[in-house]
């Protein structure tokens, strides 16, 4: 994507203070868009807006929890008062962690599901009433992963939040359509650089046993993710809705 391929747009990215949040509001940035990162870490928050100044001064920041409503409402707001409008929001907050079925919790259940599921419709229902107010055209992207494709033992939780993330994509792309908003979803396989690399593939062997399940023989690249964000939110991506991009290596195909 060239610069000014997102230039006068307002993005809000959840979780984008670190891996592929982050990539993706560096790359929103390069190509002119004003940003707005949310998490709960403000020391994170603080950082990644400095690294995002170097492309477009046009950032804040926003403590959010997704978990919370109000948090929720609090972060629309201030997009709109800072920048005027919002035309662009990822979903990218996310929670997880391997735990046998058996053994989870309800607390560990809820904890992810909260964060992945419910953090992800009350951010899309509060950024949907804002784009219909202005009446003008909007970009929902999720982020989810291919683990909704097969499933993933030892993460019920994340996967299943991710699922019905999924299954809300395809029903807002159909519901929302008609106020000119479209809604899509990435399914990226592993990627390096991320909080899921380091909890879900923690050592050598494990990796190993990932990759050799990879046609390409690799993991992907946080940039990776950032390139395939940056056309869906695009002008150039306006009749893409309620599609599952898989950014994976080939990797759910290989029955190995």
């Amino acid at each position: 994507m060239q610069k000014g391929a997102l230039k006068d747009k307002v993005a809000i990215i959840t979780g984008g203070a670190t891996g592929i949040g982050k990539a993706m509001a560096l790359e929103f940035a390069r190509l002119g868009a004003d940003i707005v990162i949310a998490s709960r870490n403000v020391k994170n928050l603080e950082s990644a807006a400095i690294e995002i100044a170097e492309f477009n001064k046009k950032v804040i920041y926003v403590q959010t929890d997704v978990r919370n409503p109000d948090d929720v409402e609090n972060m629309v707001s201030k997009a709109v008062s800072k920048f005027g409008k919002l035309d662009i929001l990822v979903n990218n907050a996310a929670g997880n962690f391997r735990v046998p079925s058996l053994e989870m919790s309800v607390n560990a259940w809820n904890s992810v599901v909260n964060i992945v599921l419910n953090g992800t419709w009350y951010c899309s229902q509060a950024a949907a009433k804002q784009m219909v107010r202005q009446n003008s055209k909007g970009a929902i992207l999720n982020i989810g992963s291919t683990h909704v494709l097969s499933g993933n033992p030892g993460t019920a939780h994340s996967t299943a939040a991710k699922a019905g993330v999924l299954a809300l994509t395809k029903t807002l792309a159909v519901e929302w359509a008609r106020y000119g908003i479209r809604v899509n979803y990435i399914s990226p396989g592993p990627i390096e650089g991320t909080g899921a690399a380091v909890k879900l593939w923690p050592t050598p062997e494990v990796k190993e046993t990932v990759l050799n399940r990879i046609p390409l023989g690799r993991m992907g690249t946080v940039q990776e993710v950032a390139n395939l964000a940056s056309y869906l939110v695009s002008d150039y991506a306006d009749y893409i809705s309620g599609a599952n991009f898989i950014l994976d290596g080939g990797g759910h195909l290989n029955k190995r």
